[in-house]
C-alpha cells in the first residue's frame, strides 16, 4: 500500500500570525462580510496576495437557481487572472461562518475551488500557500495547494 502525507503549520491565533498573514485575513473576513449568501445563509470570504503587493478578495455569490452561484476562492481567483494574468499568487486566504461551518468543523474549499486553486497554481508555475482560518481562532497553513488536492487534474 502508498501512503500520501503533508505537512501544515498551525497557527494558534490571528495575533500569531505574521504582520502579511493578518492583513490578508483581515481582507479575507471583510470580503465574507460582503457575501451575498440569502440561501444558505453561509458567508465565504477570500483573499489572494499577488506578487506585486496586491490584495484580491472574493466571496460566494448564490443564486436561486443553483447552482449558478460561485465560491469565493473562484471569484477571487477568476478576478486575478482575468484583471491581473502576469502578477503570480501568492497566497490565498479563506474564512467563513454560518450554520454549514459548526464550531469544530475543519474549514476547507469544495472540490471545485480546490481544482481552480491547483490549475491557478500550475499557470503560475509557482506554489500558492494556503491559510485557512478555522472558526476556533487557528490557522492552517499549507505550503502548496497541491496539499489540498493531490490527485487532481493536470495537463
Amino acid at each position: 500500500m502508498q501512503q500520501f502525507s503533508f505537512s501544515y503549520r498551525l497557527v494558534p491565533s490571528f495575533q500569531d500570525l505574521a504582520t502579511e498573514d493578518k492583513l490578508l485575513a483581515s481582507a479575507a473576513q471583510a470580503a465574507m462580510r460582503r457575501a451575498y449568501a440569502p440561501y444558505s445563509k453561509f458567508q465565504v470570504g477570500a483573499s489572494l496576495l499577488l506578487k506585486s503587493g496586491l490584495v484580491v478578495e472574493g466571496n460566494n455569490q448564490e443564486n436561486i437557481a443553483y447552482p449558478s452561484g460561485l465560491c469565493a476562492e473562484r471569484v477571487a481567483l477568476f478576478y486575478a487572472g482575468a484583471n491581473y494574468p502576469e502578477d503570480p499568487i501568492v497566497k490565498i486566504c479563506i474564512v467563513a461562518e454560518g450554520d454549514l461551518m459548526p464550531s469544530g468543523a475543519l474549514l476547507s474549499p469544495c472540490g471545485s475551488c480546490r481544482q481552480v486553486m491547483l490549475e491557478s497554481e500550475a499557470r503560475q508555475n509557482n506554489s500558492i500557500e494556503v491559510l485557512l482560518v478555522q472558526r476556533s481562532g487557528e490557522i492552517l497553513i499549507l505550503d502548496s495547494v497541491q496539499n489540498l488536492l493531490p490527485f487532481g487534474f493536470t495537463k
